[in-house]
C-alpha cells in the first residue's frame, strides 16, 4: 500500500526511526571502532613522543578540547542527533517521492535508505575512505572537506540518475532492462566523476595497514547500520501504523 499518511504523521515517524538508527549505529561505533581509535591514537601519541625526544618540542600544543571520555560519551548524542536529521530528510525525501511512485511504503522506505546509503556512504567512501586520528596533513584538511562533500553531489546525482533511468524503463517488457539500465546511469556517472575528482592518499608507509581497514571497515559498518536501520524501522512504522488503520476502519464499520 502506497503511503497515504499526512507529513507531519511521515515526519513523526522518520525522527522516532532515525533516533533508533543513530543509537543503534551508536553501539556499532563503539564497539567495533573505538578500540581502533584509541590505537591510532596511541601510535599518534608515540610519534609525538619521538619526535619531542629527538628534540622536536611540542610543548606548546593545546590540549583537546574534549577529552577521550568525552568523546566516548558523546558519542551515542552524535549519532542520534545524526540519525534524528537523516530521519527528518527521510521524511521530506519520502513525502517527495510517493507522488511520483506506486510503490508501498515498506518498500519504498528501503529504497530510500539504499540509495541514501549509496549516495551519502558509499560514493564518497570508495574514493575517499576515512582515515583513523594520525593519518592526514592537517594543512589539507580544507581540501579533503571540499573534496568530499564533491563526491557526496556525486553520489547525489548518481542515484538521481539512476532512479530516472528505472522509471524510463518501468515498463519495459524485460526485467534484464529493467535491472541494468539504472545500474548503468549510476556506475557511468560514478565512474566520469571519480576519474575528474584528484587522487588523495596521506597514509604513511609506517602505519599498520590491518588497523587502517579495520578502522575503514568499521566505519562503513556504522554507516550501514545507521542507513539499513533507519530503513527497516521506517517500513515497520509504515506497516503498523497501516495495519492500526485497517483495524481502526474495521471497528468503525461494525
Amino acid at each position: 500500500m502506497p503511503l497515504v499518511d499526512n507529513f507531519t504523521k511521515l515526519l513523526i515517524r522518520g525522527l522516532l526511526a532515525g533516533l533508533i538508527a543513530g543509537i543503534l549505529a551508536g553501539g556499532v561505533a563503539f564497539v567495533l571502532g573505538e578500540p581502533h581509535v584509541n590505537a591510532a591514537i596511541a601510535i599518534e601519541e608515540a610519534n609525538s613522543a619521538a619526535g619531542e625526544t629527538a628534540g622536536h618540542s611540542h610543548g606548546d600544543e593545546e590540549a583537546p578540547l574534549v577529552s577521550r571520555d568525552g568523546q566516548r560519551a558523546g558519542l551515542f548524542l552524535a549519532t542520534s542527533l545524526a540519525g534524528l536529521a537523516l530521519g527528518a530528510i527521510f521524511a521530506v525525501v519520502a513525502n517527495y517521492a510517493r507522488r511520483i511512485t506506486t510503490m508501498s511504503g515498506p518498500l519504498l522506505a528501503m529504497a530510500i535508505a539504499l540509495g541514501g546509503w549509496l549516495a551519502i556512504e558509499a560514493v564518497p567512501f570508495f574514493k575517499y575512505p576515512a582515515n583513523p586520528p594520525a593519518v592526514g596533513d592537517p594543512d589539507t584538511i580544507n581540501q579533503r572537506t571540499w573534496l568530499w562533500l564533491a563526491t557526496v553531489i556525486l553520489g547525489l546525482l548518481a542515484v538521481t540518475a539512476a532512479a530516472a533511468a528505472a522509471k524510463a524503463v518501468s515498463a519495459h517488457e524485460f526485467l534484464s532492462v529493467r535491472v541494468a539500465a539504472p545500474v548503468a546511469a549510476f556506475l557511468v556517472i560514478v565512474a566520469i566523476g571519480y576519474l575528474s575528482l584528484p587522487t588523495i592518499n596521506e597514509v604513511g608507509d609506517d602505519f599498520p595497514a590491518t588497523l587502517l581497514w579495520e578502522f575503514r571497515l568499521s566505519s562503513l559498518a556504522t554507516q550501514a547500520t545507521l542507513w539499513l536501520a533507519l530503513g527497516l524501522a521506517f517500513a515497520f512504522l509504515t506497516e503498523r501504523a497501516t495495519k492500526d488503520a485497517d483495524v481502526a476502519k474495521k471497528f468503525a464499520l461494525r
